[in-house]
């Protein structure tokens, strides 16, 4: 197999979705392989569907199995730092994560997208206009299919949204085009270089990119932006950027808007596309993010006629700012994906309501400063209901915070208090991992009870 010549032996970190994935990738191979896996926790998900002829360790590490590696394929979620990975690095024995074993093995198009914010909902919508276009594409990475999983189909075109922790283990992603989106303050307990280092790792998308697409309204995303990346492999491809602006200040600057008779139209270079009101998704930030994803289609040669029908027909995906149940004028709404304040602060931008903002806050805060809501909560009529780990971080931002140690707890309130013209908001600006599997999961579980709740909104007011 491509980029394995010499492998005898691997060890794989980390089972679930990705993990899985890379053994079935790395079974694929023509050449003989002893493939091991790694799991710390006591009953890791997917261990059932683990082949016989791969040997599992769980609840513990293995250091006999890692020392004797040729390769090592490590989980995204663990970090470079962890001492063990540490000692088999200083050994000399190289690892990889499996958006890296992706890049060795891939023949067609790739495009990938990265940021603080923002890069799920343009990766989808990238993947609907190839889809709109008759493109068979693939669409994974850190969203929907894994990387390694999407090989085993036939694709002409791979749409991969790439989170830091998989940049970190890449070096080798050759690609048509790379988007960063933002940068704004997400995993400081991951990195402690602070924001410097969480943008090094981002900034490694562009690497191997025949087009860099950056956002000119966030210059922190632009290749050689030294002024927070010490250490960034100079970028020798082309340049486009996207912003909200008309973007003729230079020739990078391809994607903005324009008016027209008295409307804001999407443009490219200047050129009018179509009205930004016929986007079919919601918020000013998705005006930007519909820019970026029409400057990687026209990179990889897709129909700009095909890209304008997807605009107008995606509405999004689950868990970001969806609409999922509506009852005595009273909207729930699950944004459960803003597990980063950046999100969260996106989510409010703009927002209009008749009546009252009632705001569900909490989870892993993953050590980030919370105080910015403070001044956009002041500017809104809201009711803030603090839930989780960290939910006690978000109560000294408003005079009369309500403080539940549950989502549910948080959301009987809410129905209890809620009156014609309000909002129940789940925007977290937290990870979920202190008390769900993951934002899916608090997600589908908001939606749940949204639909039995609704009913006894304003019952007790």
């Amino acid at each position: 197999m491509k980029g394995l010549e010499g492998v005898k032996r691997v060890v794989v970190i980390g089972l679930g979705m990705t993990g899985l994935s890379v053994v079935n990738h790395l079974l694929r191979s023509t050449q003989p392989l002893d493939i091991k896996v790694i799991d710390t926790r006591e009953h890791p998900p997917g261990r059932e569907q683990l082949p016989e002829s791969v040997a599992l360790c769980s609840g513990q590490w293995q250091m006999e199995w890692l020392m004797a590696a040729d390769l090592i394929v490590s989980s995204p979620g663990i970090a470079l730092a962890t001492p063990q990975l540490q000692q088999a690095a200083t050994a000399g024995i190289e690892i990889v994560g499996d958006i890296e074993l992706f890049a060795r093995a891939v023949d067609k198009p790739v495009v990938a997208i990265t940021g603080s914010n923002g890069k799920s909902t343009v990766t989808s919508l990238v993947g609907e206009m190839a889809k709109e276009a008759g493109i068979n594409v693939g669409v994974g990475g850190n969203i929907g299919f894994a990387a390694l999983d999407m090989l085993a189909q036939v694709h002409d075109l791979y749409v991969l949204e790439l989170s830091s922790f998989q940049l970190e283990t890449t070096s080798n992603l050759s690609l048509k085009a790379a988007a960063y989106l933002n940068l704004s303050e997400d995993h400081m307990d991951r990195y402690p270089g602070g924001l410097a280092q969480y943008s090094a790792a981002k900034m490694r998308i562009f690497d191997y990119a025949e087009l860099a697409v950056f956002n000119r309204d966030d210059l922190a995303t632009q290749p050689g932006a030294d002024n927070l990346v010490s250490e960034q492999k100079a970028f020798n491809g082309d340049l486009v950027s996207f912003g909200l602006n008309d973007g003729q200040t230079n020739h990078t600057d391809r994607y903005g808007l324009v008016m027209l008779q008295g409307e804001e139209w999407l443009a490219v270079a200047g050129e009018p596309i179509m009205p930004s009101n016929d986007i079919a998704l919601v918020g000013r930030h998705n005006v930007a993010n519909s820019l970026a994803a029409l400057a990687l289609a026209d990179a990889v040669g897709i129909e700009r006629g095909a890209a304008c029908r997807a605009l107008r027909r995606y509405n999004g995906l689950a868990h970001r700012c969806q609409l999922v149940a509506e009852q005595h004028g009273v909207k729930w709404v699950n944004d459960s994906k803003a597990t980063n304040l950046a999100s969260t602060l996106a989510a409010l931008n703009g927002l209009q309501l008749n009546g009252k903002l009632h705001l569900l806050v909490g989870g892993d805060g993953k050590g980030a400063d919370f105080s910015e809501l403070a001044p956009v909560l002041a500017a809104l009529d809201t009711q803030l209901y603090c839930f989780g780990r960290d939910g006690n971080q978000f109560a000294p931002l408003v005079s009369q915070p309500v403080v539940v140690e549950t989502m549910e707890q948080a959301m009987s309130q809410a129905a209890q208090t809620a009156s014609a013209g309000d909002m129940i908001l789940l925007s977290p600006a937290c990870a979920s991992l202190d008390q769900f599997a993951n934002f899916m999961v608090r997600g589908d579980t908001f939606v749940e009870l949204a639909l039995s709740l609704q009913h006894q909104v304003g019952m007790e007011s």
